[in-house]
Parts: C-alpha cells; structure tokens; sequence
C-alpha cells in the first residue's frame, strides 16, 4: 500500500531529481514533486514523495527528518489530506 510524505525546508535549488535521488534509497517512488509557485515557476520550499510501500515511507520519515539535503535541515513527516474550508476568502459574499 502506497504512502505519500511530505518534505518541508527544502533549499530554492532541490528540484524533483535531487529530492527522489535523496530519497530513493528507502524503497521504490511512484510519484515525486516540488511545489512551485504559479507565477514565479520557483520552488515553495516543499514537496511530496508517494512509495509504494508503507514501510519505504516510515523509514524515509524516521531517518530524513532533521537531516541535511543542500544547505538545509528537511522536516519529513506523513502527509496529511489537504482540508478546504470554506470558500477560502474567494467566495461569493452575501451583502444582504
């Protein structure tokens, strides 16, 4: 069963070859990605790594978190589901 990560302080120069190469030692990666911003193209400083089994994850997780990738300390933990509450400010307003 597949189990996605999320990778935070990530360094503005990782991008998705060197963040798989630094965490395909922990088992097989189905999918990798570092977030960017829309306008600008340049990373947000975080991304998402998705194993195909569990254990590669909480391995990842266990020995990646705390550790140093290009210059900077990574915070690695299980990714949560994204909650969209509301309509996040962009809503339609009613003025009554």
């Amino acid at each position: 069963m597949s189990k996605r990560v999320f990778v935070g302080g990530l360094a503005w120069a990782t991008d998705e070859n060197g963040l798989r190469n630094a965490f395909d030692q922990f088992g097989a990666i189905e999918d990798c990605k570092v977030m960017t911003d829309r306008d600008t193209g340049r990373s947000r400083g975080f991304g998402f790594i998705t194993f195909s089994e569990a254990s590669a994850a909480d391995q990842a997780i266990d020995q990646m978190d705390g550790a140093e990738l290009d210059g900077r300390t990574l915070t690695v933990n299980e990714a949560r589901e994204r909650t969209r509450g509301g309509a996040g400010g962009r809503g339609r307003r009613d003025w009554g």
